[in-house]
């Protein structure tokens, strides 16, 4: 008897471990465009490489806010800072005078309904002051995974284009992005 009790212990255990590797990575409702809404902060840090042969490590750190409309398009503003090694930029994006954070980047978004997605964001270009010549902004593409049924995203650089440049640079750069406002429970 112990012996047919412990053999289906052994064969509901393997029955449990087989199903149970064939079940999705996440738990959750399901997410769509409507998911990822609203006003999020990011922080941002990574490096990219520029320069004959990717030799230049340019470090980034900066913050960003960044607006999604639930149907696909995304508007954000950006302070971030480069390693004193990073090229001159060959001219300057639009700037609040007042902030100091870039504006008018633009973008579009996808959200599958895993919760994972692509976003793009298409900067400004950028206008030297000396000579009023315009180079095109540099657009940045990035994955993501929301969290926290939508209020929090994770992201990494998948492409970008430095201002200017024909093609994407490599680059290892990625943010966290939290929902501002507070959770509706809170409010009751």
């Amino acid at each position: 008897m112990k012996t047919n009790l412990l053999k289906l212990a052994v064969t509901c255990a393997l029955v449990l471990l087989f199903l149970g590797g064939s079940t999705k990575a996440q738990d959750n409702d399901g997410c769509s465009q409507a998911t990822l809404k609203g006003d999020y902060a990011f922080t941002i840090s990574g490096t990219f490489w520029v320069g004959p042969g990717n030799s230049i490590a340019v470090q980034r750190d900066g913050v960003a806010m960044t607006h999604f409309d639930g149907a696909g398009n995304l508007w954000q503003v950006d302070f971030v800072l480069s390693s004193p090694n990073a090229p001159t930029p060959p001219g300057i994006p639009p700037t609040d005078p007042v902030t100091g954070f870039h504006t008018e980047e633009k973008g579009t978004y996808t959200v599958h309904q895993d919760c994972t997605g692509t976003f793009t964001i298409n900067n400004p270009p950028l206008v030297n002051k000396l000579t009023g010549a315009s180079t095109p902004g540099a657009i940045i593409v990035v994955k993501f995974v929301l969290s926290d049924h939508g209020r929090a995203i994770h992201t990494v650089v998948t492409a970008l284009t430095p201002p200017g440049a024909s093609e994407p640079v490599p680059a290892l750069i990625h943010s966290e992005g939290y929902k501002l406002g507070r959770v509706r429970e809170e409010w009751d």
